[in-house]
This record gives C-alpha cells, sequence and structure tokens, in this order.
C-alpha cells in the first residue's frame, strides 16, 4: 500500500518544490517508485504547441518521470496569483473530491505520493475553502518546509499548531534556505528543532 505526505510551507517563495524534488530523490534511493501531485497550479504559460507549462510541475515530473500531466495537476492558471483570485477569473470552482480522486489513482501507480501544496497552509482556493480543507480531505500527514529566513520560528510554530489543530499529523519538516545567508542560522535550526513536534527530515543549503 503506498503511502502520501501533503507538502506544505511557511510561506509562498520558501521553497516547496524545491524540497519535494530533493525529498523525492531520497526515497528514490531507498527504491521506492515516487510520484508527485500538484494539484492547483497558478502562474502558467502557454507554449506554441497549446500546452500549458507550470515550474514547479514541470520540475516535479522531471523528478519522478511522470508524463500523465492532468492526473498529476488538475487545475491550472495562467496568472501568477493567488488561486482563489485565479480560479474565480477563471470561473472554475476547485473541488476537493476531484483531487481526492486524483491522488487515489496516482496512490496505485506508486509507492509514495508528495502532494504539494500552493502558498502557505491557510492559502485559499475560494471564499470558503482553504489549502488546508484540501489536506484534511485527502487525510494524509503533513510535511511542513520551512523557509530559513527572519521570521520563520513564528511562522514555522503557527503553521506546525495550525497542523495539530486540523487533526492530521505532521510527518516532519525541511529546513530550506532560499537566502545565501540568514542571521543566527543556527541557533534558529535550534530553536525549531526544539520546537516542532517532529524529525527533522532534511537540511537543505541555499541554491542559486
Amino acid at each position: 500500500m503506498s503511502q502520501g505526505y501533503f507538502i506544505t510551507g511557511t510561506d509562498t517563495e520558501i521553497g516547496k518544490t524545491h524540497s519535494a524534488v530533493e525529498l523525492i530523490r531520497l526515497y528514490q534511493r531507498q527504491g521506492k517508485r515516487v510520484l508527485a501531485m500538484k494539484p492547483v497550479a497558478s502562474g502558467c504559460d502557454i507554449q506554441a504547441d497549446g500546452s500549458w507549462h507550470n515550474d514547479d510541475v514541470a520540475r516535479l515530473t522531471a523528478a519522478t518521470g511522470q508524463t500523465d500531466l492532468e492526473l498529476m495537476n488538475p487545475y491550472r492558471f495562467l496568472p501568477p496569483v493567488s488561486p482563489h483570485i485565479a480560479a474565480r477569473e477563471a470561473g472554475v470552482a476547485i473541488d476537493p473530491a476531484r483531487v481526492a480522486e486524483h491522488y487515489r489513482r496516482l496512490a496505485e501507480q506508486g509507492d509514495i505520493v508528495l502532494v504539494e501544496g500552493a502558498g502557505g497552509w491557510l492559502a485559499p482556493l475560494s471564499d470558503t475553502l482553504f489549502m488546508s480543507d484540501m489536506a484534511q480531505s485527502l487525510g494524509l500527514p503533513v510535511i511542513l518546509v520551512v523557509g530559513m529566513r527572519l521570521g520563520c520560528i513564528n511562522h514555522a510554530l503557527l503553521t506546525a499548531r495550525a497542523i495539530a489543530d486540523s487533526g492530521l499529523a505532521l510527518a516532519g519538516w525541511v529546513a530550506n534556505c532560499p537566502q545565501p545567508r540568514q542571521a543566527a542560522y543556527a541557533e534558529n535550526l535550534d530553536t525549531l528543532r526544539r520546537h516542532i513536534p517532529a524529525p527533522l527530515l532534511l537540511e537543505i543549503p541555499y541554491q542559486s
């Protein structure tokens, strides 16, 4: 039976996709067949052949070798804005049940499925639906990506508490460096290790 994880972050642009790729490689080295899912992607381009391109989706599929983009990315939008705004402009209602069905089909094909959310834990998908609701509908343990920069302790602990309040398990967290240097990095990492109630899975240095 496959194992799934929902990947969320302390904010947007803190390296969720980069961390997901590193986790994919980690599990692949363990001999696992790993698949990825990006349920909602905003900020897409239309290529010359009419196909849609999103950088996050492209990086995930390059790491896993997946070719069925419709299955792994059921909702995609052109403007690089919050999903609830992009969906409203496109006249689309994001349906967690559809996402759950796509996840079920992926889970039949691999050992591990990593589902990467958009934005942070409470990123809105509509006026009444949030990314946390999608995670709850899937019922998966959560991996939290912490962007190691000023303010990350507050953001990480608030997110960890919100995940616990949702009833989902926090399976672990990733310390990702989205900037070349963080003041008092080691001290911040130590504080997070002591206060996040889950193991540190990966520590990823800055990469330009």
